[in-house]
């Protein structure tokens, strides 16, 4: 199996994390799934009264200049972690 295709099945897999996961951790993978598919931070940052949004961009941002295919592979390795936790 190709590198796509484990992000893709781990992608799936993340929908199935339980509620308890904290909103943390769904920041980090939202921000290496959106390095991992689209590359650098392409927008600018939402405003002060858009705080979901905020926090989704900086967490995209934080991750910046990440290769594709580093932020694939750190994606499947944290989904690991939480379905395992």
């Amino acid at each position: 199996m190709g590198l796509k295709e484990e992000f893709e099945e781990h992608a799936e897999k993340a929908k199935t994390l339980p509620e308890s996961t904290s909103n943390e951790n769904r920041l980090v993978l939202y921000g290496l799934y959106k390095q991992a598919t689209v590359g650098n931070v392409d927008t600018s940052r939402p405003g002060m009264f858009n705080m979901r949004d905020r926090a989704k961009w900086d967490a995209w941002k934080a991750i910046e200049g990440k290769s594709k295919d580093q932020a694939m592979n750190d994606y499947i390795a944290k989904v690991k972690q939480l379905l395992a936790a």
